[in-house]
């Protein structure tokens, strides 16, 4: 049976909002963790990465919500529920991003030469 370290998770959330406060507040900057990950690896590759981690995570709370529903005794609901929502927000950051890249392609496919 696996436990909820709820300072963790609390922690986590505040670094991610951290995070994306830090890059809405100075747009075009990057922390110096992302910009090391990109200066490192190409821009296809990390957004590659991105998706893979949230098809992970989605594949885990289909698993979990499976198990959930047959009935395992080792499967606790509140697990599932945070697998579905980590898989629900990290879709949603996926998904807004998409649309920050279709945005930016458009612009650029606009202007003039």
């Amino acid at each position: 049976m696996s436990t909820i370290n709820v300072d963790q998770v609390l922690a986590q959330m505040r670094q991610l909002t951290d995070a994306a406060q830090g890059m809405q507040n100075t747009p075009g900057s990057l922390s110096n963790n992302t910009s090391n990950t990109i200066g490192n690896t190409g821009f296809a590759e990390l957004l590659k990465t991105s998706i893979d981690k949230v098809n992970t995570a989605q594949m885990e709370a289909g698993k979990l919500s499976e198990s959930f529903s047959a009935g395992d005794p080792s499967t606790q609901l509140s697990d599932v529920m945070i697998a579905l929502q980590k898989a629900s927000v990290s879709f949603q950051a996926m998904t807004t991003v998409r649309n920050k890249l279709v945005d930016a392609y458009r612009d650029i496919m606009n202007m003039q030469l």
